[in-house]
């Protein structure tokens, strides 16, 4: 029996609420099935001893650490702002 059949398809577009015509539900069904059967191909095979690997490389996150920094109180941030009016921040149109 295959991983996913048409009532399983028809399910998971509900779920999606997207629509599907019977000709693109057959095309979507069929590479579903391909790929399901790909990942059961790779199951397959014998993976002792291989280290896993994390993407390919050895590049680490250049990414800065998080950190909590002093946070502007809305005065500051409505006083910081070049074109105001009262309390409220003007910017320029964006539809013309």
């Amino acid at each position: 029996m295959d991983a996913i059949n048409k009532k399983s398809l028809e399910h998971l577009a509900d779920l999606a609420r997207i629509h599907l015509d019977e000709k693109k539900e057959e095309k979507l069904l069929h590479d579903l099935q391909n790929i399901l059967n790909h990942f059961q191909e790779l199951q397959a095979l014998n993976t002792e001893g291989v280290l896993p690997m994390t993407g390919g490389t050895d590049l680490k996150n250049i990414f800065r650490e998080d950190a909590v920094r002093e946070r502007l109180g809305a005065e500051e941030v409505v006083d910081a702002f070049p074109d105001k009016q009262n309390r409220h921040l003007k910017v320029p149109p964006v539809f013309e």
